[in-house]
């Protein structure tokens, strides 16, 4: 049986419940961006239904604990339909009693933490190569792509750090972004011609006046400390992916 939901974290906890509910133990989900219905396999759309989501959810930190949530939600983020298969199955298991969590020889196990391992390491990049610019009105502005969506992993990061100032993390990739007003993150989704100043191949972002002048003196710092005799491109692409390099200032 496949269960065709919408995609979103609530539409999986949804196809958790459903499973239960109708006892369909060996249900699949799939989201309505990746169906493709054939004549042979039987599917059932899945609602998404706030309620039902939210005993679940409850229901997955009480039983299970807020650790095992927090990996629950962070292996979704990952927006792999596989992974997403693991985790209705992984959480299906471990309300049957099953605690199979740490059984690497199941493949949607290994895969669950496979997944896990790849969404935090991007999370830490994000962390690292995540570079603000300094606009005219006072608002300092990052864009990024992740290969995850992990933005919602790093705001709290962003928050502690730069909890003085007004910031704006956008994520090209998802059409969606972070707005810190000094107080609290609001969600914000931008026009496409918004989008394209924030491109940092245009130059239409207008920027403070010393935000060039400290964006030419970093330049110039790390020419200064970089040992050509030194240099291995290998390990440095290893550590800092050629695609992250268009948003790097001293890039």
């Amino acid at each position: 049986m496949i269960y065709v939901f919408d995609g979103s974290y609530p539409g999986l906890l949804c196809s958790v419940f459903e499973t239960f509910e109708m006892r369909e133990w060996d249900a699949v989900p799939v989201a309505q961006q990746h169906f493709q219905q054939d004549i042979f396999t039987p599917f059932r759309t899945i609602d998404s239904i706030d309620e039902k989501a939210e005993r679940i959810g409850k229901a997955i930190k009480t039983k299970f604990g807020p650790a095992f949530s927090n990996e629950v939600y962070r292996a979704y983020l990952s927006e792999d339909p596989f992974a997403w298969q693991c985790i209705h199955y992984l959480i299906v298991q471990k309300f049957k009693g099953r605690d199979i969590l740490n059984d690497y020889g199941d493949n949607k196990v290994l895969y669950f933490h496979q997944t896990l391992k790849k969404v935090s390491r991007e999370r830490h990049r994000m962390k690292a190569f995540i570079r603000f610019q300094k606009s005219s009105d006072e608002l300092y502005v990052a864009v990024m792509e992740p290969d995850f969506n992990v933005l919602p992993l790093i705001l709290a990061f962003f928050k502690n750090r730069y909890s003085d100032q007004r910031w704006l993390i956008y994520d090209l990739k998802r059409d969606y972004g972070a707005l810190y007003n000094k107080t609290t993150i609001e969600e914000v989704i931008l026009s496409k011609s918004e989008q394209r100043d924030l491109n940092p191949s245009e130059v239409a972002l207008a920027l403070d006046p010393k935000e060039v002048l400290y964006q030419s003196l970093w330049k110039s710092y790390f020419k200064s400390t970089n040992i050509e005799a030194r240099r291995n491109m290998k390990l440095h692409l290893q550590h800092v992916p050629k695609r992250y390099w268009k948003y790097l200032t001293e890039k």
